[in-house]
């Protein structure tokens, strides 16, 4: 058996997975944002965190010895990558294995989103791009696969607000709670609109702070909130629509991963697997279950960190 641990900005997660890959537990705990609010500091973040780790520790059932501890450390694999969050989870998994007397594998948060992806699969042989769509979010990336985790470049993504925020402030305007993509997805799937907000993209870059700004004008107009929704998404599937058959062409890959909160969105998933300009390639989305934030990916990551390690 394998424990991963995720402390990202807004959920408490561990996982339960064993030596063929299964999920056997998999907790979560939403951080509480107070009404009006549009996310949290990183020190009530944190505060939350170390409240609510030892609450899904206490939840996890299991009789089988644990053979190793995952944790992301940091949010991205990249040097100076960190934000306090994630040094919580970081710290309380190292010290679970070392009581454990078992080894320690430190991840990031967006090598647990890929991992994820590709839970009930292969990884590829062959570099694939990746979208990583959040809240804190919107990153297009280059990436190889390794023994253990990922090599990942950035290539494009949002120049401003990332698609997360843009989805949260719109609905946040509406007076849906925080995070509001649920709100807002339920509202979107009344509507049958074929308009979009207007977006720009440049090379392989997305501009969310016009069409949010656009949104809030509408909906000070009077539009139906439905329509405004459905124009949200939209804008957001045909902007990754545009990005990514450009990415495409340069990269000349054959398959896509689309990771993160925001790609369990249905419409999006539609919209992108019934473009045209896109059948040539596989697209791949992780599961919805496991496209928020999840500890799944960091305890397939450790998983695979210590059969590696065995097998050196």
């Amino acid at each position: 058996m394998f424990i991963g641990i995720d402390t990202s900005c807004y959920t408490t997660s561990i996982a339960l997975i064993n030596d063929d890959r299964s999920i056997i537990q998999n907790y979560r705990l939403m951080l509480q944002v107070k009404p009006g609010e549009r996310g949290l500091r990183q020190s009530e973040a944190v505060f939350q965190h170390l409240q609510n780790l030892p609450r899904l520790v206490a939840d996890l059932k299991n009789t089988t010895p644990i053979s190793a501890v995952s944790a992301s450390a940091k949010p991205r694999p990249v040097a100076g990558s960190y934000l306090p969050v994630f040094k919580v989870g970081a710290s309380f998994g190292a010290t679970l294995a070392r009581l454990m007397g078992v080894p320690f594998y430190e991840t990031s948060h967006q090598e647990g989103h890929l991992r994820a992806g590709f839970f009930d699969g292969e990884l590829p042989s062959e570099p694939f791009l990746a979208w990583h769509l959040s809240g804190g979010t919107t990153e297009l990336l280059l990436v190889k696969a390794f023994s253990g985790g990922f090599n990942v470049e950035k290539v494009g993504g949002s120049s401003d607000l990332q698609v997360g925020q843009f989805i949260d402030r719109i609905g946040v305007a509406m007076g849906a709670g925080f995070p509001a993509g649920k709100y807002l997805e339920d509202l979107a799937k009344q509507s049958q609109s074929a308009e979009a907000l207007p977006v720009v993209t440049k090379d392989l870059t997305i501009s969310f702070s016009g069409p949010d700004s656009a949104g809030k004008r509408l909906l000070g107009s009077g539009i139906q909130r439905p329509e405004l929704a459905r124009q949200v998404f939209n804008c957001i599937s045909r902007s990754l629509i545009r990005v990514t058959s450009e990415a495409v062409r340069r990269y000349q890959v054959k398959l896509v991963l689309l990771a993160g909160g925001v790609a369990s969105n249905e419409l999006i998933r539609m919209a992108l697997f019934e473009e045209k300009a896109l059948s040539d390639i596989k697209l791949i989305f992780a599961p919805k279950e496991l496209s928020s934030d999840n500890a799944v990916g960091v305890g397939l990551i450790g998983l695979d960190l210590d059969n590696f390690s065995r097998k050196g």
